[in-house]
């Protein structure tokens, strides 16, 4: 993404100090940064070491300045709280000595804050919340209709005015000033028509007045490749697909019952778009009939609002200019072709946002209007249709860019406000891109309005929030509260059935709730809404996402039971201790990764699945059920087939490596809790070992519905930009035939796979609805020292549940089931995989036996 690095040349000198009503004659040079942060309406934090605190401090206005005093004692404990990044001892504290209405006066223009011959630039989201959000939050804001007649509002306090650019004519707007909202009212034929704001604000990054034709935050409709809005009511009949007030979704599924598909729109459906789920008949949609039939309850759509990095009009849109199948299946020629049109192609996973609550544009059969609007709602028909719900996964906590860019919205708008700034003034990254800032109120406002619109508008009946952690809790609980206000007879939708899940990673300038509590795994724990756990998920593949060997092993992928030759997985000795303590990560996942549950670990202690270590933090941290999301591979990092091409043994068989994919997949799907498995993992699906794919095109991304087709393995060496330090160990894999899957490895693998899945979700065992439910049902009673490495066996009710992920038959003696009658699970005793159907039960000694790489459930018969 492009972003502008340079600063507007100075256009005059910095003048002495003004009195209070004298003007500024010059627009001075802005200064470097923005170290001072207005809090209030009456309070500055000033860094201690930005010139003398006893010399005057002032702030500087386009009409003056405003004195400011020490107050004393510093932040206020309320202050302190609120901004826990400013209690360091690092800030002093002053009042400012102004009305709130010259305050009000003073924010729509060029401000500074002065001591000493020092300048520096100030932060203002505080005072801005604090003089406008109480009557703000409350607006409607982007286009709504009364009587056919539409409004459009936008919250630009800090404008020194607003006008309307309506189909090339200009409308002028009113300021609500308690609001900071400016708005106007046309007729019922400005429906449809195409508009912009024009906003003229004190930039800070340019340091100067600018007037910016900027798009709505709140659009509802865009023409293509989001050039401008469109004044379009989401509730016009004409934007509803035939059936759609009637539409019917698939009975609700708890949130701790739920079995989800992460997919892709483009990798489901190449050039189809939205539309490709309305086709009944396409193998696409078979298989995911397939997997309904099966259990899955949700798709879970990657990025499906506005974003920035496609070209939406299909004639824009670039191919890699060679022949992809022809070069080796190590070489590095596809990558570096896919490579030359990746800025310009089709393909992107979408996570850079730009307008938030409009369907992106390249998926829809005409991206110039509406229709994106109707094809989004033609695709969750098609997938209600298939028995299947719909998450959405949305971006709130960065933008595609931020400043003067031209992909910047909102910080065009109301500069320095929705973007979070660190100690000097520069917009945070840590995102990896422009962070946003939820924790303002009118970020939060944007957040919960968005989600309200795309459930109750799209009938979407979930919501995946990426890099949940960078919320504050407060918001998600607030999005919550929202939902949870929705319903069938007001709004057509129950919000209360509407889940919601996230990561909830702590890192960043937010990190250990530094500037709020974040909405992450322990802080979310008991709210209702997931977070994903990576805990199970570095125990099941091996090693960690980063790790520079990829060839470290785990759980599922041979650790000490079939070793690979890499140096990195250590002694014989090193190998068993990490298996066995990826065993109890395992059991911890197993139960919902709930953080007081009590068992045996495998050195024979009684402990919690809080006092499991993971690397420094403890295991557990679910306090119930449904708390915690369990998966083995999702859409970053390398798919799980990849994954367990690096680690298992190069001779692996083709039939073993899907058996260990089964295996991994089915860890994740058997736990207490939500299960998500990427789309395509059931079969088999490879990137060719790219790890990063986000931008890779059609040619890495792509499922491959006909198994004749292979699995995606052995299309060249993943990209460079984030694979090259792999590729030593990626040349020799993608070059031998073997690892490329056929029919029979794929065909066997999701048929072993669903028939896991139908017992999941038929045995109630596997959805207990509180922690102590899950303590009373739920045990190993083969943990202690003696436990079995590379085996892992459940008592769950009437159900015993043996993960075998040695690569030879097992057998695993429960004394305490001896004389009690079990049998094979009917689904698998019935199913799809011939190797299960060799797994035994000796009921004299309680003894099952289980062959290598198998999950076998049993019941009591």
């Amino acid at each position: 993404m492009k972003r502008l690095a340079a600063m507007a040349a100075a256009i005059g000198t910095l003048l002495p100090l003004a009195a209070a009503t004298s003007p500024v004659r010059a627009d001075p040079q802005p200064p470097a940064g923005a170290r001072v942060q207005w809090i209030d309406a009456h309070t500055v934090a000033w860094p201690r070491n930005l010139g003398n605190p006893t010399h005057p401090h002032r702030l500087v206005h386009e009409h003056g300045s405003f004195p400011l005093t020490p107050q004393p004692g510093g932040l206020t404990p309320a202050q302190q709280a609120k901004y826990p990044f400013l209690a360091t001892g690092a800030y002093d504290a002053f009042r400012v000595h102004a009305s709130e209405k010259d305050e009000r006066t003073a924010l729509r223009g060029r401000l500074v804050a002065e001591t000493d011959g020092v300048t520096t630039g100030v932060q203002i989201p505080g005072v801005l919340d604090a003089l406008y959000a109480s009557a703000a939050t409350t607006a409607h804001l982007g286009p709504t209709f009364r009587n056919g007649r539409p409004t459009l509002s936008v919250w630009a306090p800090t404008a020194k005015n607003v006008a309307l650019e309506l189909d090339g004519r200009t409308v002028p707007m009113r300021r609500d000033d308690a609001a900071g909202v400016w708005s106007a009212t046309g007729g019922r034929d400005w429906a449809g028509k195409p508009y912009r704001y024009a906003v003229t604000v004190y930039a800070p990054t340019v340091g100067k007045t600018v007037t910016n034709h900027v798009t709505d935050p709140y659009s509802t409709a865009l023409t293509a490749d989001s050039a401008r809005s469109l004044v379009t009511d989401l509730a016009d009949p004409a934007l509803a697909p035939p059936g759609w007030q009637r539409l019917r979704k698939p009975a609700a599924v708890p949130l701790r019952d739920a079995q989800i598909q992460e997919l892709h729109i483009r990798d489901f459906s190449g050039d189809g778009g939205y539309l490709a789920f309305t086709d009944r008949a396409s193998a696409g949609m078979r298989h995911l009939r397939d997997l309904a039939d099966a259990g899955t309850s949700y798709v879970h759509l990657l990025p499906a609002f506005d974003f920035a990095t496609v070209p939406e009009r299909r004639a824009d849109q670039a191919a890699p200019p060679c022949d992809l199948t022809a070069p080796p299946a190590d070489s590095e020629a596809q990558q570096a072709c896919v490579a030359r049109t990746a800025a310009r192609d089709a393909y992107n996973w979408g996570y850079d946002p730009l307008h938030y609550t409009v369907p992106e544009g390249s998926y829809a059969s005409d991206p110039d209007g509406p229709r994106r609007t109707v094809e989004f709602r033609q695709m969750v028909q098609g997938l209600a249709g298939a028995g299947l719900r719909t998450v959405m996964d949305v971006v709130y906590n960065h933008t595609a860019a931020s400043g003067q860019d031209e992909k910047s919205v909102l910080d065009r708008i109301v500069p320095g406000y929705y973007q979070r700034l660190l100690d000097d003034g520069t917009v945070a990254t840590s995102t990896c891109c422009s962070n946003t800032a939820p924790e303002h109120a009118m970020m939060g406002k944007l957040v919960v309005d968005s989600v309200v619109t795309w459930a109750k508008q799209y009938k979407v009946d979930g919501f995946r929030f990426d890099l949940m952690g960078h919320h504050p809790k407060d918001n998600i609980l607030a999005v919550r509260k929202a939902l949870d206000a929705l319903t069938p007879a007001k709004d057509g939708v129950d919000g209360k059935a509407v889940v919601l899940y996230g990561e909830g990673w702590n890192f960043g300038e937010v990190a250990n709730d530094a500037r709020f509590v974040q909405a992450t795994q322990k802080n979310m724990a008991g709210t209702g809404v997931a977070t994903f756990s990576d805990r199970s998920r570095d125990a099941i593949r091996g090693g960690g996402p980063f790790d520079a060997d990829p060839r470290v092993q785990g759980f599922a992928s041979g650790l000490f039971t079939d070793p690979n030759d890499s140096p990195a997985n250590g002694s014989p000795a090193e190998q068993r201790a990490r298996l066995l303590h990826a065993q109890d990560l395992i059991k911890v996942g197993l139960t919902g990764n709930l953080a007081g549950y009590r068992f045996t670990d495998t050195t024979g202690r009684t402990l919690r699945g809080a006092d499991v270590d993971y690397n420094g933090s403890p295991a557990g941290y679910a306090a119930a059920p449904g708390d915690a999301l369990s998966y083995a591979d999702a859409h970053d990092n390398e798919s799980l087939y990849d994954a367990l091409a690096y680690k298992l043994p190069a001779a692996t068989a083709p039939a073993d490596r899907a058996r260990a994919q089964v295996l991994a997949m089915a860890t994740a799907a058997l736990s207490q809790g939500p299960a998500l498995s990427q789309a395509g993992t059931d079969l088999l699906r490879s990137k060719s070992l790219d790890r990063n794919s986000y931008d890779s095109g059609d040619w890495f991304n792509a499922i491959h519905w006909n198994c004749a087709e292979g699995n995606g393995f052995g299309r060249g060496l993943p990209p460079a930009t984030d694979n090259a330090g792999k590729w030593p160990s990626a040349r020799p894999l993608l070059a031998d035939p073997a690892l490329k899957a056929g029919c029979a490895q794929i065909t066997a693998a999701s048929a072993a796979y669903r028939d896991l899945l139908r017992i999941r979700t038929t045995e109630k065992a596997f959805g207990q609805p509180t922690a102590g439910a899950v303590q009373a049902a739920l045990s190993f009673p083969l943990s202690g020292p003696d436990e079995t490495p590379g085996v892992i066996t459940m008592r769950l009710g009437d159900l015993v549940v043996v993960l075998n992920a040695a690569p030879g038959r097992h057998t695993q003696r429960v004394a305490g089931l001896a004389g009690r009658d079990y049998t094979l699970h009917p689904v698998q005793a019935r199913g799809a995989d011939p190797v299960v159907k060799s797994a035994s039960y000796e009921a004299a000694s309680g003894t099952f036996t289980v062959p290598g790489r198998t999950v076998a459930v049993f019941r009591r018969a």
